[in-house]
């Protein structure tokens, strides 16, 4: 049980199947890579993914994975998500971002005290407020896997100096409930308040099948507070700020700024 999740039985660390328990594969990394004591076993040259929404570990022998497709998957109008990109001019999407009021952290990959549940959690708290952009897909045909390096290309203006750019996967369930997946956070300092400009935020790697039903989804706000270190838009170093102001941000999408989410679609065997 992570979070939310119950990834069942066979996610338990002590029942992996082929390659034993986690904590001997960690052991055995630490012997490997320090030289301090001989590995369990030699090295096989794999690689071990746990893959969610089907919870089942999986052995691999390259990572990133070639078979695996960078698809985009582009922020629309009225909250949209969808393989097309837009080929009409669409109003960018605005919102305040107040570093007094930030996004609160929910989920996630957390190492933090336990007021902070790590894993997937239900985003409804903060999907409801007004400085979180929702981008939502159609319901899926089909199983997608997404195994790899997940990013978001963002096309986004801020009128203060500096800000964040927050970009978040998430999985939305029949039911509506949305569960986060990864995410990342990106800081930009504006060359040209209020002009926009690209930034690529790395939400890292995952592994997750979105089932059949479900819908894929997209958050953009600017603080996962915290997680990260609130941005107080003023450019100041971030050591020594002692002020703070609001930032009015917008992000695009429209066919010169396209907005979206990559995620690496491993294709069906």
């Amino acid at each position: 049980m992570v979070g939310d999740v119950n990834f069942g039985f066979a996610a338990h660390s002590e029942f992996m199947g082929m390659r034993g328990r986690v904590h001997d594969l960690q052991f055995d990394w630490f012997a490997r890579t320090l030289g301090e004591g001989a590995a369990l076993e030699p090295d096989t040259g794999t690689v071990l993914l746990f893959v969610m929404g089907t919870n089942q570990w999986r052995e691999e022998t390259e990572w990133p994975l070639s078979r695996a497709v960078d698809t985009d998957f582009h922020l629309r109008a009225d909250g949209r998500l969808t393989p097309e990109p837009t080929s009409v001019a669409e109003q960018a999407d605005q919102f305040t971002y107040d570093p007094m009021d930030p996004v609160p952290t929910t989920g996630g990959a957390l190492l933090m005290t336990d007021d902070f549940r790590p894993g997937p959690l239900d985003q409804a708290a903060v999907e409801a407020r007004e400085d979180v952009l929702v981008f939502t897909s159609e319901p899926l045909a089909e199983d997608l896997e997404v195994t790899g390096r997940v990013r978001a290309v963002l096309f986004a203006a801020t009128d203060g100096p500096s800000t964040d750019w927050v970009a978040r996967l998430c999985d939305v369930d029949e039911n509506g409930v949305s569960l986060n997946v990864t995410d990342g956070i990106v800081r930009v300092r504006a060359a040209t308040p209020g002009e926009a400009a690209e930034h690529v935020v790395d939400l890292w790697s995952t592994s997750m099948v979105f089932k059949a039903a479900h819908r894929i989804r997209v958050q953009v706000t600017s603080s996962n507070f915290p997680r990260w270190d609130r941005n107080l838009n003023t450019g100041e170093p971030e050591e020594s700020a002692t002020t703070a102001r609001t930032a009015r941000q917008q992000v695009f999408h429209d066919p010169a700024r396209p907005s979206r989410i990559v995620l690496p679609v491993v294709p069906p065997a």
